[in-house]
């Protein structure tokens, strides 16, 4: 039993390791790309969809947007909106005592009229947060008289793909960049941290801005390899958005709404107010494929965008809503091994492609589901190259390996049929001559002339049982099966061939009109190897087969046939000639399309005809070329 089960193990193994070699050379090979940045594009591709795939959300009740709209344009008849419109709007907001407003419109320089009022407005308003851009080469300064802490940059950052994914936080000051203090918040980070201090949640950053927490909530920071990312620039603090889910993630009034009071004032008590602009027209739109609510084909305004990020802050702080996070890069390559090694388990334990098939794509539809009920609580998991592992591991190279075992068990056992054949074959033949002999000798009745007789016949015997298997050895591309059943070694000389085939195909029984044959001639002239391989032998061969069987099929009084294979300068000829009754029909039968068919495939010229006063000749000859595949096994 226990010898038994050792050599179940050793036998596992050896399978195990006919797949362990290619699987995990597929499983470096897809590390090894995933680590290059090969697989990025399909990653987010895949990030994209589950985002966008999402249960709709409610509409952001604490965020509502006031965008200046195509309509608005038109009716102000002017573009930019003059700073009167943009400080009379602040003032009309602020009677409805909102958390904290945001201006996502560039107020650098005056718009007139009305430049005064809006600075008024400005040093009026501790709520009012204005923008600025930091990051080269477009810098753009903030309002004046808006003390820092009043003011954010709206700038963002694309990924390469041209989407956005990722929002920055926070970064250093272009002019100080040394100096903590000097950091520049984004427009979202003030709003966000402006509404929570209406509920006593103050930011911490740490001594040197570092990190981000409201309360004991810490904002997941994007890393240079953050998830599907490879080699980001990973300066200041960013974070990925979890864009809120629906049609409708946030409320929209237009500037005329505002004007003539069509909205309900309960909607901007204490809350965050967004001010941008919403025309198509302003070109102030931002890609992405992660959310249903694009107003123009996967874009979304500007002022949107930092809605979201901003609603993202405020709701994981005070709702628990998920921030996205990821696994650190040691568990994610660990997860893929693990799925590795379970494809390659997996094509051990299923072995036949079908169950295999089956049982991948349940895996497949398990580890996509899993995914996406990750991405609901906040994860993001690796999920291209774990498709690509299985779906190459499993579904490919496994099975083919575990194939190709089979295929050598097959022949291990036909090895194994052969050699207790080869037994019967030596204990029916050559020993019980033997035995037959020894007895003779025995009873000393044997004479000398019966002697060598019967060590004859024992040669004989022995020396078949050495060709039976020296053409069992044969691979199927290295032999040829007769219609006599004799089956051939094509790696002989052809001439050799020649007479093989002859000589068994005129032996055979079930063609009628070789009985009556009383002159047979044959010779073949042999040919150089360099001329020929394994196929063109194969051709040949059959070439002679099927004249010589039309000659035993349909030449009737046939008493003489001739085979002959004849070198003539550069090229070779075979012909097959009898004195039967001749071609009786105009149409061709099978044979004759054979014998064409063959002569085809071997390149040379075939002829087929009645001889007179009888008889018939069936011929091909080809010319004699150097082959460069002539030792093709």
């Amino acid at each position: 039993m226990f010898r038994l089960n050792t050599r179940k193990i050793k036998q596992e193994i050896i399978i195990l390791r006919q797949v362990a070699i290619p699987g995990m050379t597929v499983l470096f090979i897809i590390i090894i790309a995933r680590l290059s940045g090969l697989l990025q594009g399909l990653e987010l591709i895949l990030f994209d969809t589950f985002l966008r795939l999402r249960p709709a959300e409610i509409t952001d009740p604490k965020i509502v947007i006031i965008g200046i709209n195509e309509n608005d344009i038109r009716s102000l008849g002017t573009y930019p909106v003059p700073d009167a419109e943009i400080a009379s709007l602040i003032q009309k907001i602020q009677i409805y005592k909102p958390a904290v407003i945001g201006l996502d419109i560039v107020k650098n320089v005056p718009i007139e009229p009305g430049h005064q009022e809006l600075i008024k407005a400005f040093q009026q308003y501790q709520n009012l947060i204005g923008i600025e851009k930091v990051l080269p080469p477009d810098e753009i300064s903030p309002p004046p008289n808006l003390p820092p802490k009043q003011i954010g940059f709206s700038d963002v950052i694309a990924d390469r793909d041209g989407n956005y994914r990722r929002y920055l936080l926070l970064t250093a000051s272009p002019q100080n960049p040394e100096n903590p203090q000097d950091d520049k918040y984004s427009l979202a980070l003030r709003l966000a941290q402006g509404y929570l201090a209406t509920k006593n949640i103050i930011i911490d950053t740490g001594k040197y801005n570092s990190y981000i927490r409201f309360a004991d909530i810490e904002l997941p920071i994007f890393s240079a390899n953050t998830g599907g990312y490879v080699g980001e620039n990973d300066t200041g603090l960013k974070m990925l958005v979890n864009f809120r889910s629906g049609k409708q993630p946030f409320r929209f009034i237009s500037l005329n709404d505002i004007k003539s009071s069509k909205f309900d004032p309960n909607w901007l008590k204490q809350k965050i107010i967004i001010i941008g602009v919403t025309a198509a027209s302003s070109n102030d739109l931002f890609n992405t494929s992660a959310t249903t609510s694009s107003k123009i084909h996967s874009q979304i305004y500007g002022v949107e965008f930092h809605a979201h990020v901003t609603s993202q802050i405020i709701n994981a702080v005070v709702n628990d809503r998920p921030l996205l996070k990821v696994w650190s890069d040691g568990w994610e390559y660990l997860w893929l091994v693990i799925w590795g090694v379970t494809a390659i388990i997996i094509a051990r334990v299923t072995e036949t492609f079908r169950r295999n098939l089956l049982t991948i794509i349940l895996i497949i539809f398990c580890l996509i589901s899993i995914s996406y009920l990750l991405i609901l609580l906040g994860w993001w998991i690796p999920l291209a190259p774990t498709l690509l592992i299985l779906g190459i591991n499993g579904l490919g190279i496994s099975v083919f390996a575990f194939h190709e075992y089979k295929q050598n068990q097959i022949k291990i056992q036909l090895s194994q049929h052969t050699i207790e054949h080869t037994f019967t074959l030596i204990h029916n033949g050559p020993l019980q001559t033997l035995a037959n002999i020894l007895r003779q000798v025995g009873t000393d009745n044997l004479q000398n002339d019966k002697l060598i007789l019967q060590l004859e016949k024992l040669n004989s015997e022995i020396r078949s049982i050495g060709e039976y298997l020296r053409i069992e050895a044969l691979t199927p591309n290295e032999s040829l099966r007769l219609g006599s059943r004799v089956k051939i070694d094509l790696k002989r000389p052809i001439h050799e061939l020649f007479y093989e085939v002859y000589t068994s195909t005129i032996a055979r029984d079930d063609l009628e009109y070789f009985y009556n044959i009383n002159v047979k001639v044959r010779t073949f002239e042999p040919i150089d190897e360099k001329y020929l391989n394994i196929e063109k032998k194969q051709e040949l061969c059959l070439f002679l087969e099927e004249a010589l069987c039309n000659v035993g099929k349909h030449a009737k009084g046939v008493k003489r046939i001739e085979a002959i294979g004849k070198k003539e300068r550069s090229s070779y000829t075979l012909m097959i000639k009898d004195n039967g009754c001749g071609l009786t029909s105009f149409s061709e039968n099978k044979g004759m399309k054979q014998l064409k068919n063959i002569a085809k495939k071997l390149g040379g010229n075939f002829k087929c005809e009645s001889l007179y006063p009888k008889g018939t000749i069936c011929e091909v000859t080809w010319k004699l070329t150097n082959n460069k595949n002539n030792y093709l096994n």
